[in-house]
Parts: C-alpha cells; structure tokens; sequence
C-alpha cells in the first residue's frame, strides 16, 4: 500500500525550531520529487519546499518559496525512506498544517496539482 505519513508537528515559541518527517512506506522515495506545502486557516494551500527526485547525477535540486529561504531546509535520509524539512526561526505566520506530496520526477514541480500521493498532514503552531 503506497503512504506518506508526516510527522513532529507541534506547538513552538516564535524563534524556536521543529524538524517535520515525511515517510514513505510501498515505494522508494528517492525516486520521486517530494514537495512540503502548507495551509493556514482561511488560506490557500501553498508550496513550501521541494526536492527533486534521484536522477543519478547529483544529490538533487531543491526548491524554498521566498518566505522561507535561509530558515528552512529539506533533506532526504534514504536509509529511513523520508524526507525531512527542518525549520528553523519559526515565526508566528508559519503556523499551517504541513503537508508532504511525492511525485515521481527528476524535477521540482511547484504546482499541487502534479503530485500524485499526499499525506495527511501535522500542525505546526507557532506561538508564544
């Protein structure tokens, strides 16, 4: 049964860090570009951060929607089958629920609609 399941959401102080977890259980995601995207109450959901799938030439391109340049980062560990996006100096307006996408490509697709498999998404609060 193809799953992502994400994971360690929760309540942080402005300026804290959380590491969210994406897991994939019936394929290998190396093979796919995975994307995080979020949604805050009343707002459309949008494109975080993606990485692009194994193209046996690099270690992957990567994509940060500009409001979170320099403070996030998307990483795969291959051995657990995950990809992880650290978020680091969170700040009140990150606060969504966090969703991981996968679509198998060598690219970083940005739009929503292209990914094929979605996991149930984890909240992120950030709050003091």
């Amino acid at each position: 049964q193809v799953q992502l399941v994400e994971s360690g959401g929760a309540l942080v102080q402005p300026g804290g860090s959380l590491r969210l977890s994406c897991a994939a259980s019936g394929f290998v995601l190396d093979y796919y570009a995975v994307a995080w995207f979020r949604q805050a109450p009343g707002k459309e959901r949008e494109g975080v951060s993606c990485i692009s799938g194994r193209d046996g030439s690099s270690d992957g391109t990567t994509y940060y929607t500009i409001s979170v340049r320099g403070r996030f980062t998307i990483s795969r560990d291959n051995a657990k089958n995950t990809v992880d996006l650290q978020m680091n100096s969170l700040e009140p307006e990150d606060t969504a629920v966090y969703y991981c996408a996968a679509e198998r490509s060598v690219y970083v697709p940005r739009n929503q609609y292209e990914y094929d498999y979605w996991g149930q998404g984890t909240q992120v609060t950030v709050s003091s």
